[in-house]
């Protein structure tokens, strides 16, 4: 962090003495910079403008039409037609992304192709973010959606693909705006984003926004402050520098939604909250970046980035819904407590090489480099006062205890005549630090061996080193003599992950690919002989053909795929002396999950001022071998939370000319398929398997499934606006989830959370 600090002082003292040299030659480097910023993209872009910029996630400088894989690209002005002001919102445009769950408010976690990509694969400015946190849309420029196998470019990831945000930089031209969004249930956001010059060498940009807002969940509230001031300098006509820093505080109530019976999601009112009317939240977290990019010509360019983030989020609430069915009467619920508290940061450098060279007629595109990385997590467990704790009722008299808050039943539940002191909190009895370290080095080739025909080429090694610290009390006094720290040995996971496609260009506007790449998931646990179980390596097959005719009036992308982790890990089924196993953290490498789909994109500028997006993905993913164990998944069945098909359809409509000029008019569709909540079903024994070392059937064994999923009906969402700009003044108007259409998203068996019904939202914007 010192070495990062001293280089960062370094450039920007070099960067401000350099703003007293400028001249003739600093003029020229401002028009480059603006060329540089227009490079015209053929791509599956959602973009209102003619020249989209380039894909920032894609690194290597491929040409959209040259890489082998999709992409989709949401802009600003997108972004601001839909009023989005959620990050699951502005991912309604991109096909094949998908809201799992909403995690107690705190978060929005997403899917792709089946994978997760909550964990690794949320990404800002090309770097790794904590993604507990929901991001503030006002700051970005575009989100960019990189498909499939990404493991090249960004080590640890899972293959459906990344989200990369991408914030808002400075231009060399003054301007701004500043904007109000108002809408149903109390909302109010003021934003404001200014931007120019400072010096013919230098330019700035600053933006930001104040949230406060109510919820159509009763007691729900929402305040937050977001800030995202950034610098750019323009050393010579080859070097520049882009600094860049971003600060969020978000103060929100922790929401479970609703509750289930067994497998039924109760009938119950959309508005209705559980929890502790002094149920809180906060959430911070900042980030800081440096990016230097310098041409040594045409034809070679260096980029350094370096990157530090800070997390901090804590809540405490009564606890999420679940366990309802084990009650004697309907509804009944002991409201839990929980508290949480999690930090983490994050510090990354990135340094890669592009270059350009012929051998022969043979071009080549390299891109080589490496990254590093690391996570520095902390997360507390706290317990609670026994004495403010109440657990039930016996012999007419009130039993507290350490966990439980009350007792309630969700059908006769009054928000206004419940319990409302709040219970004290002493101390964190468990403290688990997690430092994580990982490491990657690349190198990849983009062969031309004709105009036509074309090949990539490319080989990454990932290293990752984790230790977990666990700090617990002995006897739960606090008493720092009765902490211990437990250290677990090192873990550490390495991996080549190797990427190959073809390209072939008939005709300039047509591209047919094929592509193969594949990465890694380190795993838990350890074998039957006391070892580290190795990563599971999932290989990734793409084809599909691109399109881009009429200069980009008509966008087609269609790909299948097809993703295997032939090594899944699951319980072993022995241990070392090969008698039975019943312990879940012996593993073996040797179960299988299969995902394999179709998605299709289209973008259309049939006439001026007319954008129109479409989807429709197809996707399947299933355990496709498992080991029969106790607890281990049903072969066969689909992976939890992952819906067979989504799809959406948008336009927007500009009047560019006339008597109407400046009237606008949009709709967004997007439809989620059906699709399991809660947990895969399992086998459950209830005696023990016959094994080799005890071959003598037993009687009393049998095999049943538990049946744990939590099925979830499809549907589907309208938006509509409409809006009109008169000069530097526009007004927009939109009307969300017209049908005022109901359904959840699901974690597990908690957090069922409905999603918003009908809503009203208007945005007046004066830009200088």
């Amino acid at each position: 962090m010192k070495y990062n600090l001293l280089f960062f002082l370094s450039l920007l003292s070099f960067a401000v003495h350099s703003q007293n040299h400028t001249n003739e030659e600093n003029t020229k480097v401002t028009d480059t910079v603006k060329n540089k910023k227009g490079e015209t993209l053929n791509e599956v872009i959602v973009t209102k403008t003619k020249e989209p910029k380039p894909v920032t996630a894609v690194r290597s400088g491929l040409k959209p039409m040259d890489n082998p894989q999709s992409i989709q690209v949401i802009g600003s002005e997108i972004i601001e037609q839909q009023q989005a002001i959620r990050l699951s919102e502005v991912l309604k445009n991109a096909n094949g992304v998908y809201v799992s769950s909403a995690r107690g408010g705190a978060q929005e976690s997403f899917f792709s192709r089946g994978y997760d990509m909550s964990a690794n694969n949320m990404f800002k400015n090309g770097f790794r973010y904590n993604s507990g946190s929901i991001p503030d849309v006002s700051g970005l420029e575009k989100v960019e959606f990189l498909k499939g196998g990404s493991a090249l470019l960004f080590g640890n990831v899972a293959p459906g693909g990344i989200v990369n945000l991408v914030t808002k930089t400075p231009l060399f031209k003054s301007g701004g705006e500043i904007s109000m969004q108002m809408g149903s249930f109390a909302y109010y956001k003021p934003s404001i984003d200014f931007y120019g010059p400072l010096s013919k060498s230098i330019a700035f940009r600053i933006n930001g926004s104040y949230e406060n807002s109510e919820s159509f969940r009763d007691v729900v509230k929402n305040e937050r402050v977001y800030i995202n001031p950034s610098l750019l300098f323009i050393i010579d006509a080859k070097t520049q520098i882009t600094v860049q820093g971003d600060y969020l505080s978000a103060d929100w109530t922790p929401d479970f939604g609703t509750g289930i019976i067994g497998k039924q999601i109760l009938d119950l009112p959309r508005n209705a909250f559980y929890g502790s009317l002094w149920s809180n939240g906060n959430t911070k977290s900042a980030s800081a970046s440096v990016l230097v990019n310098h041409d040594f010509n045409k034809n070679w360019k260096l980029n350094f980035n370096s990157s530090f983030q800070n997390y901090d989020r804590g809540s405490f609430s009564t606890a999420q819904l679940s366990g309802l069915d084990t009650y004697a009467i309907p509804g009944n619920w002991n409201r839990g407590l929980a508290k949480n508290k999690n930090l983490e940061q994050i510090f990354g450098d990135q340094l890669s090489l592009q270059g350009n060279f012929n051998t022969g007629s043979v071009k080549h595109q390299i891109f080589t480099g490496a990254d590093w990385e690391n996570s520095f997590a902390t997360a507390y467990t706290f317990t609670f006062n026994e004495q403010y704790v109440q657990t039930g009722v016996k012999d007419g008299k009130p039993v507290y205890g350490p966990t439980l808050y009350d007792p309630i039943n969700l059908f006769t539940f009054d928000p206004n005549n419940q319990r409302m002191d709040i219970p004290l909190s002493g101390r964190a009895t468990q403290i688990v630090k997690t430092d994580t370290n990982r490491f990657g080095v690349y190198f990849q080739d983009f062969i031309s061996i004709t105009d036509k025909f074309k090949v990539l080429a490319g080989l990454r090694w990932s290293w990752q080193e984790a230790e977990v610290t666990t700090y617990k009390e002995t006897n739960g006094d606090g008493r720092p003599e009765n902490t211990v720290p437990v250290v677990t040995p090192k873990r550490l996971d390495n991996a080549f992950s190797p990427k190959a496609g073809i390209v072939y260009q008939p005709a300039k506007d047509i591209s047919v690919f094929g592509s193969y790449s594949n990465s890694f998931t380190p795993n838990s646990g350890n074998t039957a002989d006391g070892e580290a179980i190795k990563p599971s390596i999932i290989d990734q097959y793409e084809a599909g053909i691109k399109t881009d005719f009429f200069k980009g009036l008509l966008s087609t992308n269609v790909t299948v795929y097809q993703i295997t982790n032939s090594n899944l890990a699951q319980m072993s089924p022995t241990k070392a002396d090969g008698t039975e196993n019943s312990d879940p953290n012996i593993k073996v490498l040797s179960g299988e999950t299969k995902s394999k789909g179709v998605e299709v994109d289209v973008t259309a500028r049939p006439i001026d001022g007319l954008n129109i997006i479409a989807g429709y993905s197809y996707n399947d993913m299933r355990y496709t071998k498992t080991s029969g164990l106790n607890g281990s998944f049903v072969q066969g069945d689909r992976v939890a939370r992952t819906p067979v098909n989504t799809a959406n359809l948008s336009f927007f409509y500009t009047v560019p000319e006339g008597f109407f000029k400046g009237v606008s008019l949009g709709a967004v569709g997007n439809y989620i398929g059906k699709r399991i909540g809660g947990w895969n079903d399992d086998y459950l024994w209830t005696a023990v398997k016959p094994t080799p070392a005890n071959p003598k059937p037993d009687p009393a064994y049998t095999i049943s499934v538990r049946d744990r999923d939590i099925p979830l009906d499809d549907y589907a969402t309208i938006d509509v606006s409409a809006g009109y700009t008169w000069r530097k003044i526009s007004i927009l108007c939109k009307l969300s989830n017209v049908t005022n259409e109901l359904n959840y998203t699901v974690h597990e068996n908690y957090s069922v959370n409905p999603i918003a019904p009908r809503q009203i939202m208007t945005s007046l914007r004066y830009k200088f």
